[in-house]
This record gives C-alpha cells, structure tokens and sequence, in this order.
C-alpha cells in the first residue's frame, strides 16, 4: 500500500451462546441434526406463533458484555431488522438496534492500545443455504432452518484497528475472553464465531473516513488477515488511479487469495428496523446484574499475571498456558501440588502440548493428566528419573494411552546412581575418546558435554546426569 495511505477497520463478531435452546422458543441448538428438524412455528415464523426470551441467552450475553468491560443497559429493547432471504423465514430477523443490551467495551492489545467496542446486543441466527454436495448443485439451492433462532450475541468494534495485524489480536483476544467466560464455545468451523470486518482507506492524517467495503462470512482469523491485506490494497490502488471506492459487501477467496463483490452495501434504513411488538422490554436491573457478575471467572490477562507473580514462571509461558480456561485450570492444580511449578509450566510445554497437537488432541483428552504431569515433574526434580528416561514414559503413555503413573509402575525406570558403575561407564568413554580428552585438559572445557552424552548413551539413558557431571569432571582433571 502507498505509504500516504492509511487503512481504518471495525470488526462485526457473531458469537452463538452456548444455549441448549433457541432464544425464542425450545427447539435445541444442537449441530449436526438433520435439515430442518429443530424446527418449530414459533422459529419458523407461523401465523400465532410467539416468541418467549430464553434466559439463559440474556445472563451469558451479559456475563460477555461484562468480560469486554462493556456497560450493561438495564433496560434494552428488541427490534425487528426486515429483510427477504430464503433462510429467513419469517421475512425479519429478531435483534437490537437503537437501545442495545450493552455498550462502551474496550479489549486492550499487547502495544496498549486500547480498541473500543461500540455495541453488544442479542439477536437471532437465520438459517443456512447449501449449495453444495445437491443433485445439479449449479443452479439448486437447498435450506436448513436448524439455526434459524439460535442464540447470538453481535459485538461490534469502534474503527479503532489499524492493520490486519491488529485485527488478528483483536480477535484472538476477543475469542480468548468469551471462552473464558464459558458462554460459547466459538468453534468457527460450526459457524459459532463469524467475523465480518469493514474497512476504508483515507489519506495519511486524514479525520474524515474512506468509503468503507465490508468484508463477510470469512471462516478463519488467519483468512480475516489475508482479506483485510487485500482490500486495503484494492482500495489504495482504486484511489491511486484517480477512482472511487465503492461501499459494497465483498467476499473473500482463499483460494485466490483475493475478494470480489457480492451486493451493494445497505444501510441501517435500508432494513426498516421497528420495535418488536411481541417482546416486552428486556430489563436486567441491578440485582440481576450482580447476580451474573458473580458467574464470572478469573479472566486471561488477570490470571497470566497471578501464574507469574504466584509460581514464578515467565509472561511467555503464562501465555501459553492460559491459551485455554480448561489449560489454566488443570496447570494451577498440577502446580499447587508438585514440588516445583517452574518444572510442571516446563513439562507441559516442551512434553506435552507438543504432543497433544502432533495427535489432533485437545487437553481434555490428554492420555496424561495434570496430576500426571506433576509426578513426572517431582521425580525428575528429585533426580529419580532423567529427561531422557521421562521423555520415553510419555512417548509410552501416548502410544499406550495411559497416564503416567500406570506407565511409570510398569516400566519401573531407575536411575544409575551407583558410583563405580557410572566410573566403569566413564573410563571406558574416556578410553574411547583420547582426542576430546586432549582437548578438554588443553582448556576446551565445553566439550564436557560431549562426554557427558557419551555415558548417557551407554547407559541408555539412565545415569543420572548430575552425578555423571561430577564423575567426569573429577576424572579429566586427573
């Protein structure tokens, strides 16, 4: 992009609650059922049919309006945003408009700037049209209607997000919140997190914003990135030439790596949005609030500090092992019961999350537990076991999947400990090496490590490594 271009964006986030029913009526929210049978008259629109609030929707929306530092309205009012598609049944989509249920967010990046988050308000999901895997799929469309009702809460940004870069973050933090929160479980591959991100180029140092293209349905935040680049690229070069930028709705190809247009952009009036008749306001005063408040649980940035400052570990690995709620929560219970945290944040990440993700395994179906993970580190801190010897009872515990201690009692591993053994081992290596001996006693002292190697292969691992470093160091000197 020409460097007197500067690109301004704001993010649409749709997050579906993690509900068992819809939010106006009890059909279930499950994935994967047949078309069309979590269907009713009320979520299929029918003559009579009334909408009913769910709940548990309001409480999770407000539990992740607070977790975004948004303000709560006590008082917020449902809407009817009309327009004609074949997946909205009803010919409107129940949500919010003028008197959302929140307001005023902010998520704080890592450079510390601090992007705004304009709105929260609740809405209904419309249903889906498929396209694809039909008989003469060029010129059929076929609809399921299972979403139509599902639970969403919409979260819109400030145009506060200055590159793809920052979007990225953005998100990523945003989807690290809510997962917290546990009221979603924002699986983008089942449609429960959707992004659609407006943007605009203006002149460096410009106030007033470039017409804006809006970027919709992108299914990954690393396609997000990929687009952002692209339509900033697109726009800059349009005004370049001495064009106009279109206000559009544009898609994105991954497979191109480029997007294309899909309509013309429409407008708030364009949806003719009107106050719901069938909803009484929704009220969720103090009492409620409160109430909801206390649902909250310690969220990510708050507990990478407290995993620092509590078991001395560092930003970086507090990061990693705060990637997910259920991560941080079995780490604190592995750490409070073993000898040394350091030792436990180490084992997770150099032994275990490595191969979690080699097998496609998420941490809830690790094969070694957290209580697993903190034996493993006590006896290596006690010099029980050496690296080499517990990098070999993971590798079993997953080929066998069993937990650690069922493969520790199996293998009965033990360490060489004994003096003269080691010594046999240690002049027979020393022997063998009359070169590195030079070598080390003419002041390459690094080398050390070499030998040190040397007799951990020729006890297959199981010397332990500190008495060898002393063994060693006492015979080169002589």
């Amino acid at each position: 992009m020409p460097q007197n271009y500067e690109p301004v964006i704001g993010l649409e986030v749709h997050v579906q609650l993690l509900t068992a029913s819809k939010i106006f009526c009890g059909c279930s929210t499950r994935f994967g059922d047949p078309p069309n049978t979590n269907v009713c008259p009320v979520c299929l629109g029918l003559p009579g049919a009334l909408p009913v609030l769910n709940r548990q929707a309001v409480e999770y929306a407000v539990l992740a309006a607070m977790a975004l530092n948004c303000q709560v309205r006590e008082t917020s009012i449902f809407a009817r945003k009309n327009y004609f598609y074949p997946d909205l049944p009803k010919g409107y989509q129940i949500s919010q408009y003028d008197r959302p249920l929140a307001e005023h967010g902010s998520i704080l990046l890592a450079s510390g700037k601090k992007v705004g988050i304009t709105r929260l308000h609740l809405e209904e999901d419309a249903g889906k049209s498929i396209h694809d895997g039909l008989p003469d799929s060029a010129s059929r469309t076929s609809i399921d209607l299972n979403r139509t009702g599902v639970p969403l809460i919409e979260i819109v940004s400030e145009p506060d997000i200055s590159s793809p870069d920052e979007a990225h973050e953005y998100l990523t933090l945003l989807k690290e919140i809510i997962l917290f929160t546990g009221v979603s479980d924002c699986n983008m591959e089942e449609g429960w997190l959707r992004c659609d991100a407006n943007v605009s180029v203006r002149l460096r140092g410009q106030k007033e914003l470039g017409t804006k293209a809006e970027v919709k349905n992108v299914n990954s935040f690393r396609f997000i990135r990929e687009a952002l680049q692209y339509e900033i690229e697109r726009q800059a070069g349009v005004l370049e030439g001495g064009g106009k930028v279109v206000q559009e709705t544009r898609l994105y190809n991954p497979a191109e790596g480029r997007t294309f247009s899909m309509r013309s952009k429409e407008e708030a009036h364009d949806y003719r949005y009107f106050p719901e008749p069938d909803l009484l306001p929704l009220v969720v005063d103090a009492a409620w609030q409160q109430k909801i408040r206390q649902l909250m649980p310690e969220l990510p940035e708050a507990r990478r500090k407290r995993f620092v400052a509590d078991y001395g570990i560092t930003d970086y690995d507090a990061g990693v092992l705060t990637s997910s709620r259920a991560l941080a929560d079995q780490f604190e219970q592995a750490a409070k019961s073993a000898k040394n945290p350091k030792r436990v944040a180490n084992l997770v990440q150099s032994e275990l999350l490595g191969r979690l993700k080699a097998r496609g395994l998420p941490i809830e179906q690790s094969p070694i537990s957290m209580k697993g993970v903190a034996l493993s580190a006590d006896l290596a801190e006690s010099g029980a076991i050496s690296s080499k010897i517990l990098k070999d009872l993971y590798d079993k515990a997953f080929e066998q999947n069993l937990d650690f201690l069922a493969v520790y009692e199996k293998e009965k591993p033990q360490q060489i400990t004994d003096a003269a053994a080691l010594e046999k081992m240690i002049d027979d290596v020393i022997a063998a090496n009359p070169k590195q001996v030079e070598q080390y006693r003419a002041g390459k002292t690094t080398i050390l490590g070499f030998f040190v190697g040397q007799v951990m292969k020729a006890s297959k691992g199981q010397a332990n490594p500190a008495l060898v470093n002393e063994l060693l160091a006492k015979k080169l000197r002589t």
